[in-house]
């Protein structure tokens, strides 16, 4: 039976809730199979860089053994930011499938589209999961309410 990458990337944002972090979870695939799955850890690991979705690209590539992950794709419960979309793009990552769109920072067709940008021949694609949107928002919607 398949994985579902975003009820895996769902379940990645409950734990960096859990522990204190912005709920955002990522999974990357390969075909079918899970490479690795993680989680926000900014706090976790004071470093501004440990957003989910580098965290499964840094690791991805060294589980399969190379940088280019356009055989991949990446499910994440919010659409990446620039510095998140950019490492998309030079990861060559072939889709990346995210659930809440950001309206302040979202690069894959929010804000700005990264990856469609002509100038960077990216070839990573990426859509929206609308069955996942509302949950992903409900998750992080809830956790700035707290934080407030």
């Amino acid at each position: 039976m398949p994985v579902d990458g975003m009820a895996m990337a769902l379940a990645e944002a409950k734990a960096a809730l859990a522990e204190g972090e912005i709920p955002v979870g990522a999974a990357l695939f390969r075909g079918g199979t899970l490479v690795c799955s993680d989680h926000n850890r900014r706090e976790q690991l004071h470093d501004p860089t440990a957003h989910a979705e580098l965290l499964c690209l840094r690791r991805g590539g060294e589980m399969i053994g190379n940088w280019r992950l356009s055989e991949c794709t990446l499910y994440v419960t919010l659409e990446p930011c620039p510095m998140c979309a950019g490492a998309l793009v030079m990861s060559r990552l072939g889709l990346c499938v995210f659930g809440a769109e950001d309206p302040e920072l979202g690069c894959c067709g929010s804000v700005y589209d990264f990856c469609g940008d002509t100038a960077l021949r990216s070839g990573t694609r990426w859509q929206q999961d609308l069955l996942a949107r509302e949950e992903c928002k409900t998750l992080l919607d809830s956790f700035f309410q707290r934080k407030r």
